[in-house]
Order: C-alpha cells, then structure tokens, then sequence
C-alpha cells in the first residue's frame, strides 16, 4: 500500500493525526495513515500492563475534551462503538483532615460546597460556563479573528493570569487546593501567567461536559475514530516506522503528527535554515511518572467523595502543590509530588475481573528524569487512603524516559508536546500566522505542538489540515 502514490499521508495516528487524517478524506482526498506501532492510537491506547483482564490506559485516561470538542463532537463515534461514561464525580481533592473539595458536574453544588467561598467561585466561573461552548472553537485553534469578541476578552482578561495570583481570590483552603490541582495540569509553575486557563478550562469542562470515561479504556476513543476513517474510504498502514520523507510515496501533501525534534529528523534538509533555527529554540516542558495498579478493592480514601471521583487529585494545600511544582520545574524530584489519580474501574467494570480494581496515576518530574517515583507517589496515595499499598496486586511503571520511549513524542516524557507557557502558548511550533506550515512546500505538522496544543480534542490535527486544503487543493 505505501508504495502507492496519495493525495495526503498523515505520519502518526494519535487524536490529531486521526483527525487531520479524517478532514483530508471527507474533503474527498485520497489519504493514508501511517503508524509506527502495531497498532494506532498514540497517547489513546490500553493494555493488560499488570495482569490479565486488567485493562490499563497507558497514557491518557479520563477526557473532559472528547465530548466537547468541535471536531470530535461533528463525527458519528456513537454510531462506531464509543460509549462514554461519567463518574458520580468529576474530581475530587483530600486534605490531611479528611476533608476534601470536590469538582461535580453542577456548578452551584460545586460552589456550595466550598462554604465561604461559593460566591468567589460563581464569579470567577459562572460567565466562563455560560460562554465556553461558543468560544470553543476559538479557544482550540490558532489567534483567530474572534466570533464573540466581548466574551473571548472576558475569559482572557481571567485566564491570562497565574494560579498563583487567581488563588489569592479564594479564602477556603478546599477553594484553593481545589483550585490547584486543576491549574497544576499546566505541568509548569503556578506562578507562570496563563496557568489560570487551564484551570478555568478544566473546570467549565466539568460543569458542561462533565470528565467522562470511555468504556474499555481509551483506545476505544482511537478505535471509534480509525473505524470511521475507514468507512468513509481512508486507508491504514501500521508498522510503518517514518524516519525521512524519502520513506515516503509521493503524495502532495504530508502532514506530521509529531514534535518539532521529530520534524528536524525526519524534514531533514527539505526545511530551510532559518526555520530549523526557529524548531531547534522549542523548549520541552517537565515529563511524568507514571504508575499502573491492579488491586483487590476500591482505594481506601478516607475522605467518601474521593470513592466517587473518577480523577483524584493528591498534594493536600495550594502552597505545598505550588511548592512541588516550582520545584520540580527547577530539576528537584519531589517527596511528596503532587499526584494526578484516575480510578475507571469504579464505573467501569469492563476494566478488571469482577470485584478486582484498577488505579492509574502519574507525578510530574523534571524532563528526561529516569528516577523511580513510585514510593514518592505510593506514599501520597497512602497518606490519603491508609491501607492502599495493602490492595496492590501488581503495577507498572514508565519513567519519564521510558515514556519517550514507548511514544515518541513524549520528548523527555512531555506529555504536552511541549511546554505550554504565555510565550508558547500560540507559537508552536514558531510565531508564525501558519503554524501548521512549515517551510517546505507540501509539508505540515499537526501535533499537539501546534495551536491549541496538548489534550484529546483532534483540533491540532484539525486545523492542520485544512490549512492544507486552503493551500494544496
């Protein structure tokens, strides 16, 4: 099949490769698909990591952008097999007390449930919730001339400061440890400015959307999309590792799902001096450690609507998150780590042996950190739940390193593509109008390195590719 000549190949198979894959072919393309593994999915693949019938997400596992997406939400992915799941509660976040503040999918109960600071937290998210499904799709795609400007000015003028700052609004220590575990999914320091967007976004999410779950595990996102790609004629070819474009057919466009390093490898000589400057200047953020569990029961959290969380957030106040990642960011591993926690086998039983349970986890780490941090993250848990290390059955780990290692555009073991800061925000790979184009004629990159940058929406791949038709055909 590769031998043969296409309108468009897209190199990589994760959610933006799917989707510009997926474009291409419903603008009437010919497209071929080219993954490296044996089988597709990049950050959206689940296995037996520990032992059999315990079903594991090796990379992403909880999605508050599938169902929310603009691109992902125009395809049929019900109509091929996807079922999406909703815990009882998006997330939740102990404290050394037992008490814990809690993300639920309406925002006034999420309000009141932090006591003196319901009005703050209405204010800071009230108009985001009301506004978010029509800045989204200004939100997720490169500096665009604004649909709802009035809004979109609104939003930025929050998102644009620090967690750090945007916590001071907050007196509870549940509303700002809450408040921390969200913007701590920047995987940067809360001090940086725009960290508030994450967290505001993650937020609204749960308030629209809610966090949901994909029944069998996340590759059932990848298998949803790749079905739907073949229905609609596109052609797949696994086990086609791309190391130069000379490996390639000919075709007129080709479309690269992957880091800038990955792009001055495989570009080669095709890409003009100045632009390979320009990629060899993109920073990589921190990477993660991850950790997967079978275990013989729920996690023992003291604190009850942690049983009822789909997604965990561990690291007890906003100064000792802060102070973790601060810190990790410096090059320092952590003690006591802030810990993202996801438990699918609470709602969704297709996961593990009947009455058995699975748990995944990761803590943030400095880039191409190949330290163990399981005890660090074992202990963090343990503190939590007293009794978990006593539920293990079998786990896996993946060091930062290794993580680059079993998908490649974990540079480091950035699972962002890249670090996504004010300054690089909307300039990945380089400032540029065009940021899907690169300075070869033809060619275009579509990872989460470009605009809107990391997370499971399709819109890098998206926007990708229709700036190749807009430009080829």
């Amino acid at each position: 099949m590769a031998d043969q000549e296409f309108d468009a190949i897209v190199v990589g198979s994760g959610p933006n490769g799917l989707a510009a894959a997926i474009t291409l072919r419903q603008a009437g393309l010919s497209v071929l698909l080219l993954e490296g593994k044996s089988e597709i999915g990049g950050g959206m693949r689940s296995k037996e990591l520990t032992l059999p019938g315990y079903i594991h997400d090796v990379c992403s596992a909880v999605h508050p952008m599938v169902t929310m997406s603009p691109f992902f939400s125009s395809i049929p992915l019900q109509a091929h097999g996807l079922e999406m799941i909703n815990p009882t509660l998006a997330a939740a976040h102990p404290f050394d007390d037992g008490t814990a503040g809690v993300l639920q999918h309406s925002l006034l109960q999420t309000a009141e449930g932090l006591g003196a600071d319901k009005e703050h937290y209405l204010r800071l998210m009230q108009t985001t919730v009301r506004d978010l499904p029509k800045l989204l799709p200004d939100l997720l795609g490169p500096f665009p001339i604004p649909s709802h400007p009035i809004a979109l000015a609104g939003f930025g003028l929050k998102a644009l400061t620090s967690a750090s700052w945007m916590a001071n609004r907050f007196d509870t220590r549940q509303a700002r440890g809450l408040w921390a575990g969200m913007a701590a999914h920047a995987i940067q320091p809360l001090s940086n400015l725009s960290t508030s967007a994450i967290g505001m976004m993650l937020m609204a999410a749960a308030h629209v959307g809610n966090w949901p779950i994909p029944k069998g595990g996340s590759q059932s996102i990848a298998n949803a999309l790749v079905s739907y790609f073949l229905s609609i004629g596109g052609k797949v070819e696994t086990g086609f590792y791309v190391k130069s474009l000379k490996d390639l057919p000919p075709a007129r466009a080709v479309l690269l799902d992957v880091t800038p390093r990955q792009l001055l490898e495989i570009g080669g000589d095709n890409l003009s001096t100045s632009y390979r400057e320009k990629l060899q200047k993109y920073r990589y953020g921190m990477g993660v450690f991850k950790i997967d569990w079978a275990l013989s029961e729920p996690i023992p959290f003291k604190n009850e609507d942690c049983r009822k969380a789909g997604t965990v957030h561990l690291g007890n106040t906003f100064e000792e998150i802060a102070s973790s990642e601060q810190q990790t960011s410096e090059g320092k591993h952590q003690e006591k780590p802030f810990v993202l926690l996801a438990q699918p086998s609470l709602f969704d039983s297709s996961r593990a042996p009947v009455g058995k349970h699975t748990a995944w986890a990761y803590c943030h780490v400095p880039n191409g950190s190949r330290e163990d941090q399981t005890a660090a993250i074992e202990n963090q848990i343990e503190r939590f739940a007293p009794g978990f290390k006593d539920v293990i059955l079998h786990k896996n780990t993946l060091n930062a390193m290794e993580m680059q290692a079993y998908n490649p555009n974990y540079i480091g073991g950035d699972i962002n593509g890249g670090i996504q800061d004010i300054w690089q925000l909307y300039s990945r790979p380089i400032l540029s109008r065009s940021p899907y184009r690169t300075s070869a004629k033809g060619l275009y990159i579509c990872s989460s390195s470009t605009p809107p940058g990391g997370g499971v929406h399709g819109m890098c791949g998206y926007h990708a590719a229709k700036r190749a038709l807009k430009d080829l055909f």
